[in-house]
């Protein structure tokens, strides 16, 4: 182990303030926070090596959960154990669950808010960020002729019957079909050279799965225990990335009768254009449905299985790198989610935001303006409103 490879142990607070402006920087969704981890922690500071962080990567990417935040985490665990890891994602995540509440308490306080061209504006932005991710995740997910194939019939299925655990189903049955066929996974790391260990794995993990299966008791809608119970199961059953919870949470609270799929999709079009994890649209669901309480609530009901399940996987990582039954499960599960968010893509997506040629256009012209011009998102978002307010 070299010098760089061995953690130096810092308080939580040195921790907090080194991810608070993470948070408030950190734009452009998952991918860039990787990058952003990297320079940061793999570069600049030299926590870790380039090969025991691309083990950290790799661990966040095959569990559920939003990723980059389960990377922040573990980095925070790394430098200040425990305490470390809560200031890591507390840090950075802070930023962006303040202004997703403000702007639930705003639409809350003024419901005319919610109405008008700029929220058809924000739609079609969230319709081109939407195919964007189905794009790039097809891309790197199903690389192959049978995972595209598991990504269709998953989409398929769900567009015919998309209920809860109707998702639950299939995403069980592409990892029944990646076992199977033997799917390859990604290329194997070097072994991580750092201590990575928690206690009590098992203690974690079922921990998971006890919460998980309270998830799924009937609770009254829009109680806390209704919105605590969604937001978990939400952000238990993510695997891809932070858009793949937007099919899971349309399911609890849009079809549901809940919120409106205006507001819902207002909501998720806000949360793209601020700095820091894209779960953070939890604080404006919770906002929306249960006030201060309802926040903290979803917040941390959204975060905590991935937590827990990170600190469940770091002492089972060497058993999860060489379980090629394992992986190829999980590169099954990898392909169905990208057939659940483009099942996503129609309903509700496209069909809440397009309503003729006019509205398909502008879609169009957001689409050529984030995947091939570049523009950035926290630019974009507040174009896209207002651009909606005067044609729309």
């Amino acid at each position: 182990m070299t010098e760089s490879e061995k953690p130096v142990r810092l308080g939580s607070w040195q921790v907090f303030l080194i991810f608070l402006r993470l948070g408030l920087t950190s734009f452009g969704g998952p991918a860039a926070h990787l990058a952003y981890f990297h320079d940061e922690f793999v570069k600049r500071r030299k926590w870790l090596s380039d090969s025991a962080y691309g083990e950290v990567v790799a661990l966040c990417q095959l569990l559920p959960g939003p990723a980059s935040s389960q990377v922040g985490l573990t980095i925070g665990f790394l430098r200040g154990h425990y305490g470390g890891a809560l200031a890591a994602w507390v840090g950075f995540t802070l930023p962006s669950v303040l202004v997703m509440a403000l702007f639930a308490f705003g639409l809350t306080l003024w419901p005319d808010l919610g109405e008008g061209g700029w929220v058809s504006g924000l739609k079609l932005f969230v319709v081109a960020v939407v195919a964007q991710a189905v794009w790039q995740m097809g891309q790197s997910l199903c690389p192959d002729r049978p995972r595209i194939v598991i990504a269709m019939l998953v989409a398929v299925v769900l567009l015919l019957a998309g209920a809860v655990w109707m998702q639950v189903l299939v995403l069980a049955l592409a990892a029944v079909a990646g076992a199977a066929l033997g799917l390859p996974s990604q290329n194997k790391q070097e072994s991580l050279q750092v201590p990575l260990q928690s206690r009590k794995p098992g203690m974690f993990a079922l921990l998971f799965l006890v919460l998980l299966a309270l998830s799924f008791v009937p609770q009254v809608t829009g109680s806390l225990a209704w919105i605590g119970a969604e937001l978990y199961r939400a952000g238990a059953l993510v695997f891809g990335g932070g858009h793949v919870v937007l099919p899971w949470l349309q399911e609890g609270f849009v079809v549901s009768g809940n919120m409106s799929a205006d507001t819902f999709l207002a909501g998720y079009g806000v949360a793209q254009a601020v700095p820091g994890p894209l779960f953070s649209f939890s604080a404006f669901l919770g906002g929306a449905e249960g006030g201060i309480a309802g926040v903290l609530i979803a917040v941390v009901a959204v975060f905590l299985p991935g937590t827990l399940l990170v600190f469940a996987g770091l002492p089972l990582w060497q058993w999860l790198r060489e379980h090629e039954k394992a992986r190829a499960a999980l590169a099954g599960v990898n392909a169905g989610v990208v057939g659940l968010l483009l099942a996503a893509l129609y309903d509700p997506v496209w069909t809440s935001a397009i309503h003729g040629a006019g509205y398909f256009a502008l879609a169009l012209v957001f689409w050529l303006a984030l995947v091939i011009l570049r523009v950035p998102v926290w630019l974009l978002a507040p174009a896209s409103a207002l651009i909606g307010a005067v044609f729309l």
